[in-house]
């Protein structure tokens, strides 16, 4: 697999992939991503020109996603509208990206007999209790709770029937919470560093109890690579780092590794149908495949994102004003 197409490649964690395919391989990588909002070229700026190949467009459009899949050995699927907010507020886009275009990749793959990952997320699952030691695992019933994670477990069910009914060579994994360098200042760990970048105080929906499971970008990478090299055509794969914490935890910790007192935020009205807890159980990836994730300490992880921040006003700043203009209509 020389040739990978990588969709939603311009995007967060599509371009974390790019990076890494590009640094850990020697393949080529073509990216197919429309730019919306949260794709960005910057992302991409330096890597090497006759390796990295970009193409804007739609995965909605079948002409040319049947041209890119006669091109490549294998796609890598990322490509998707991912914003819990925003599906609430306009669900429309989530099922065009998320169900018609995971069916045209799919088609597509169907006609070429390519190789196909599909990237999903722990969110299909539902939520858990708080005090629940339970973890989900690949044979966690799906039990979605937004416009966004409804859609996505509807793109997984679409993987799984394409593989069963026409034998398409493709795997599933769905990830705990990403951070890392390249996420679309909307999201909650961006959002908070550069609020606190810009002298504001960070918010805080609700008393923040909610659990996250926390995985840096790059173990995702990693990840996905080990799956698509090794994994069995038609299984599922969850990836996580044992990274649990509560949103209350990681906004404190962000203000102390920003040298501010921790409880310098703000509380706002909670999100509707906010997901209690995520956790994934990761053994299988582990067992099976022999990956493990190698940013362990999340501290640690997260002073790198602070720090990449920090240093790449440019490639945020654009977004920041109207995204905040968007939380603040909603008094968020």
């Amino acid at each position: 697999m020389s040739k990978l197409l990588v969709t939603g490649g311009a995007g967060f964690i599509g371009s974390n992939f790019v990076h890494h395919v590009l640094e850990h391989t020697n393949h080529e990588v073509t990216v197919l991503d429309a730019l919306t909002y949260a794709g960005n070229l910057a992302s991409l700026h330096g890597l090497p020109e006759d390796r990295v190949t970009f193409v804007k467009g739609d995965i909605t459009d079948a002409p040319l996603v049947d041209d890119l899949f006669g091109k490549v050995d294998a796609v890598v699927h990322y490509a998707a509208e991912s914003h819990n907010d925003n599906s609430l507020h306009d669900p429309r886009p989530f099922l065009d990206t998320n169900i018609v275009g995971t069916y045209t990749l799919l088609e597509a793959a169907r006609r070429h007999d390519r190789r196909f990952h599909h990237i999903s997320t722990d969110e299909v699952y539902g939520d858990l209790e708080l005090d629940d030691p339970a973890r989900f695992t690949e044979t966690t019933p799906y039990n979605p709770s937004s416009p966004y994670s409804s859609t996505k477990a509807g793109s997984d069910l679409l993987v799984r029937a394409w593989v069963r009914s026409f034998g398409v060579r493709a795997t599933i994994s769905n990830c705990s919470n990403n951070y890392g360098p390249y996420q679309h200042v909307e999201k909650f760990i961006p959002r908070q560093i550069t609020n606190v970048l810009r002298g504001v105080r960070p918010k805080l929906y609700g008393r923040g109890e909610n659990v996250r499971d926390w995985i840096h970008a790059d173990d995702h990478s990693a990840a996905v690579l080990t799956i698509l090299d090794k994994g069995a055509i038609g299984e599922t794969y969850l990836i996580g780092a044992d990274g649990e914490k509560n949103n209350k935890d990681v906004v404190e910790l962000i203000l102390e590794l920003m040298g501010r007192p921790a409880d310098a935020y703000d509380h706002v009205t909670d999100r509707a149908g906010h997901d209690l807890r995520y956790a994934i159980d990761s053994t299988r990836l582990r067992e099976e495949l022999g990956w493990a994730p190698r940013y362990g300490d999340f501290e640690a992880g997260l002073a790198a994102t602070i720090a990449w921040y920090r240093d790449n006003e440019s490639w945020w700043a654009g977004a920041k004003d109207g995204v905040e203009a968007f939380y603040a209509s909603k008094g968020q």
